[in-house]
């Protein structure tokens, strides 16, 4: 009997022993294998693999041009250089700056943007607008504009003419000092009908109050900006014989070119 006690015994742990050695290498895998199922839900790699992988788009920020950078050497002073010689003009404008651009005067920074929205709104229109692959708004059209900062002792009507004299210059025609006065017969000249009919055409802009005004005549020193639209000023004058420049007929609101 003490024998055959001895033998069951023996039998029992072996099977023990058995059990246990044959089981944990299966729960250790089953407990991984929940690890690996659990693990990504609570932990989100799936999300982080997925936002890694994907197309991230950032919205493109205004190009701002400075001012404040032209008194200098400078890369800004190089690229206005260079806009402004391919517009064909140096010191009527200050600034040669797209519609989807800002620009700073001082320590004013406004946006083309904001300013053709005021301007626009002003004559009754909406500035029309576009998403760009970035996913930001910008003007459906790119326009160029010509932006001359006022200094102390400058007036509307001869900031016009600087810009028509320089205009015309490119052009290998020279304009009298007294271009823009009156006839002889007190009638305006076709210059001063060409620079009385621009004042409609551009924008002037307070740049401390950041909003366009209506009141051409009073110009203040370093805290406006005149705005000029490049393209429909060139169009204008394209159009213009100035052989038959005094044939110019305006009404104070309209201009009318002759045809030949």
């Amino acid at each position: 009997m003490p024998i055959i006690a001895l033998a069951v015994v023996i039998a029992a742990a072996l099977i023990v022993i058995w059990i246990v050695m044959g089981r944990l290498p299966g729960d250790t895998m089953r407990t991984q294998e929940q690890n690996t199922q659990v693990a990504p839900k609570n932990l989100g790699s799936n999300k982080t693999d997925a936002l890694s992988g994907g197309v991230v788009k950032q919205i493109n920020k205004p190009t701002v041009i400075d001012y404040n950078e032209l008194a200098k050497e400078s890369i800004m002073k190089d690229l206005m250089a260079s806009r402004k010689k391919d517009l064909g003009l140096n010191d009527s404008v200050d600034l040669v700056v797209k519609s989807n651009e800002t620009f700073t005067v001082g320590g004013n920074t406004v946006s083309m943007e904001k300013i053709l929205e005021q301007a626009f709104a002003d004559k009754g229109k909406v500035l029309e607008k576009k998403l760009d692959e970035s996913g930001a708004q910008t003007p459906v059209r790119l326009t160029t504009y010509g932006i001359y900062v006022v200094q102390p002792g400058d007036n509307i009507w001869n900031i016009h003419f600087r810009m028509l004299k320089e205009y015309y210059a490119r052009k290998g025609i020279r304009l009298r000092q007294n271009a823009d006065e009156p006839e002889s017969s007190g009638l305006s000249s076709g210059v001063g009908k060409i620079l009385k009919f621009s004042e409609a055409m551009v924008i002037i802009y307070n740049l401390k109050e950041k909003k366009v005004t209506a009141d051409v005549n009073i110009i203040d020193p370093l805290s406006k900006a005149v705005i000029y639209n490049m393209d429909e000023i060139f169009a204008l004058l394209e159009q213009i014989d100035f052989n038959h420049v005094d044939r110019l007929r305006f009404d104070g609101s309209n201009i009318w070119i002759p045809v030949h």
